[in-house]
């Protein structure tokens, strides 16, 4: 899959939101909530800038927990800790992670570039494009990895966004329909390992 989000992350800091995330994860398994202490700031760069994040987690190839945020409502790396915690313990698909998975984890940090309506579904590159669709009270997201995963193409990867959201898979032609598209710098744990 070609990334084409105008965003690179060095080895370093690919190590410090990897190492930020797992350490999030370890101390919750640890102490639980009521001692949750907060890390150190990495030094100043990218990782401080507001930029949204998804956590996934995969066992065993299949997904165990995926949650984000997609805006920024703090510095990228706090944002990466919260979700990873997020997704190993409150994704309401799955029970929480227990102690003996934690170690056959594998972890993907999704760094979110900017949402914005998309102005034609046919322009909607897989592989490329994250999709958002918003109808009344439902809303879904699929990050731009997923159809890639799953080989879909370009109008399966609509519809399913739309299946996500609890609507019919063909809701995205309709006009009361919002369509969001974005991109996202997906960060694999073994990069710059």
């Amino acid at each position: 899959m070609q990334n084409t989000l105008h965003m690179e992350f060095s080895e370093e800091e690919r190590k410090v939101l990897f190492g930020l995330a797992r350490l999030a994860i370890a101390r919750e398994l640890a102490e639980g909530r009521q001692l949750r202490r907060e890390t150190p700031p990495p030094p100043p760069g990218p990782l401080h800038a507001p930029l949204g994040a998804f956590v996934t987690l995969k066992h065993g190839g299949c997904l165990r927990g995926c949650i984000g945020s997609v805006v920024g409502d703090g510095p990228l790396f706090r944002t990466v800790e919260r979700m990873a915690r997020a997704a190993a313990f409150e994704d309401p698909r799955f029970p929480p992670l227990r102690g003996d998975e934690f170690s056959e984890i594998a972890m993907e940090i999704s760094v979110m570039g900017p949402i914005t309506p998309c102005p034609d579904a046919q322009a909607v590159e897989v592989g490329r494009h994250g999709l958002i669709v918003r109808r009344g009270m439902h809303s879904g997201l699929l990050l731009p990895q997923v159809p890639v995963e799953w080989r879909w193409d370009r109008e399966t990867f609509l519809g399913q966004t739309c299946h996500k959201a609890g609507l019919p898979e063909d809701c995205w032609r309709e006009p009361q329909t919002q369509l969001f598209w974005f991109e996202a710098c997906v960060l694999h744990e073994t990069e710059g390992r």
